[in-house]
């Protein structure tokens, strides 16, 4: 795969990623638009690892603060800040688990990888985050997240399983209908990206083992850092312009894609 190639695809995810736009449905949509071949899954993990360093790397206090957390959890205590972001977490994690396994399992992912379900689900859910944005509460924020909302964020994560959905996107559209303002909003399904991305990484960790040799290896460390320096880019500019501005541009945008994949699927 050539440089230039990875470096599309590691841009693509990295900027998307976090971003409330689904960085799983533009990676599909690559090899549709430009007609190259298909980037295989182990160049997708490496890039998905690229942006977990990138999250993990911007919230590092609040990352620390949960793994030390979850020292606590292994000895049946919750007894501690750190403990309760811990179990949180998990929490929320489980759902998007349990339908990941069974969406691979039965071979569904397969037939989700079309324009048609991606465009559909880049206007409804693009509709769905304006929604809950406008309507949404500020009062909450993420020192006060509740075992009861993390698992109604977690089970909205699972819609994040469509392409064309957005796990950024839809945990943001569930934290805002719960209450909580938009750069909170926004951290809590950050830091659930994490145990995400590392249940994803395991799930297709033998799919890459069978098909991994070195010169796959090489390209995807490759687009590993370049997914990392797109992903932290795009975070650092979107967590600054949610203090001032609402999610309505990336609405536009979701609008505007879905409409176009739609018109373009359908003729």
């Amino acid at each position: 795969m050539s440089l230039f190639h990875l470096f599309i695809l590691a841009v693509i995810q990295g900027l998307t990623e976090f971003l409330p736009v689904s960085s799983s449905g533009h990676l599909i949509l690559l090899p549709s638009l430009t007609g190259a071949p298909d980037q295989g899954l182990a160049i997708d993990v490496a890039v998905h690892v690229g942006t977990l360093f990138a999250v993990v790397l911007y919230f590092w206090t609040d990352v620390r603060m949960a793994l030390l957390g979850c020292t606590r959890l292994l000895h049946g205590k919750i007894d501690t800040k750190g403990a309760f972001l811990a179990l949180c977490l998990i929490l929320a994690t489980i759902p998007v688990i349990i339908a990941g396994l069974i969406i691979k399992m039965t071979g569904l992912d397969e037939y989700l990888r079309s324009v048609a379900v991606i465009g559909w689900m880049m206007l409804i859910f693009g509709v769905v985050l304006y929604w809950a944005d406008m309507t949404g509460n500020q009062e909450k924020t993420a020192d006060h997240w509740t075992i009861k909302d993390a698992v109604i964020m977690g089970l909205a994560q699972v819609l994040a399983l469509i392409p064309g959905t957005s796990r950024s996107g839809i945990t943001i559209s569930a934290a805002r209908k719960l209450g909580y303002g938009r750069e909170d909003g926004a951290k809590l399904a950050m830091l659930m990206s994490i145990p995400t991305i590392l249940a994803s990484g395991v799930l297709l960790s033998k799919d890459v083992i069978d098909q991994a040799d070195w010169a796959l290896a090489h390209d995807g460390a490759i687009a590993a850092v370049f997914a990392f320096i797109a992903a932290l880019f795009a975070l650092t500019l979107m967590m600054r312009l949610l203090r001032s501005i609402s999610f309505t541009p990336y609405v536009i945008y979701r609008i505007i894609l879905g409409i176009g994949l739609i018109l373009w699927a359908y003729t």
